[in-house]
């Protein structure tokens, strides 16, 4: 049984809260919708097809717009107006970034995000501005890092403040060094790192360990150095 949509203006949010709009109802769209939800956000979903909205729960109490992402009604039918991000998630890179293209163009929403199956289109893309998350290219990313040593990789860009979000690999040199020896030795900041699969929020004493996932910020101008450092440490950590 498909449940009736909820197509009206946003609801009333509480205080800290801020308004979403997700394109495409999917495994990834619904759970992002929840997410949100879940986090005390307004969610406003679209999908061109109804039945897509089975998949958010019973009580799921944001907004279901049946329709196309792109389609600048259906859009300020699920309240792109009031938005402070959208992500488009559906199963066609098309779609995701017209609508993406659309809602930063026509509705000034600058924090929007695009899922991507083609790699080489994603790298496109991020030159126009819009962030894209590359679904094949990151998950056999993934996937290798768990395997083999490479080279820092971008998941992450902000082109207008020009940072990115970098997966890198320490040398065993940094192992039992801490963050903050590292972020004296190199113009960047730890963003995150992963450890034993839960992410961690690192503070200046934290000690890295092994097989820790580091997320670094830095300017993409700086990385070559950055990784050169990371691999051989500087001439006091190698002492």
């Amino acid at each position: 049984m498909v449940k009736s949509p909820r197509t009206g203006p946003p609801n009333g949010v509480a205080f800290g809260s801020v308004h979403y709009v997700i394109m495409g109802c999917g495994r990834v769209g619904s759970t992002l919708a929840m997410q949100l939800s879940h986090r005390g956000h307004s969610v406003a979903v679209i999908d061109q097809d109804p039945e897509a909205f089975s998949r958010l729960p019973d009580d799921f109490p944001g907004q279901q717009v049946t329709g196309l992402g792109f389609d600048r009604d259906v859009l300020t039918k699920a309240g792109i107006k009031e938005a402070t991000g959208f992500a488009a998630v559906s199963s066609g890179d098309n779609s995701n970034i017209i609508s993406a293209r659309v809602v930063r163009e026509t509705f000034g929403v600058s924090n929007v995000v695009a899922r991507i199956y083609d790699p080489e289109r994603a790298a496109i893309y991020e030159r126009f501005g819009v962030p894209t998350v590359p679904t094949v290219s990151w998950t056999t990313d993934q996937v290798l890092r768990r395997l083999i040593p490479l080279p820092a990789k971008v998941e992450l860009h902000n082109s207008t403040a020009k940072l990115s979000i970098y997966h890198v690999q320490l040398g065993e040199v940094w192992l039992g060094s801490s963050v903050g020896s590292l972020e004296d030795a190199t113009p960047a900041r730890v963003a995150f790192l992963v450890r034993g699969g839960e992410g961690v929020i690192p503070r200046w004493d934290t000690v890295f360990q092994e097989g820790d996932e580091i997320r670094l910020v830095a300017h993409p101008e700086d990385i070559t150095a950055i990784e050169r450092i990371l691999a051989e440490g500087t001439e006091e950590e190698g002492e």
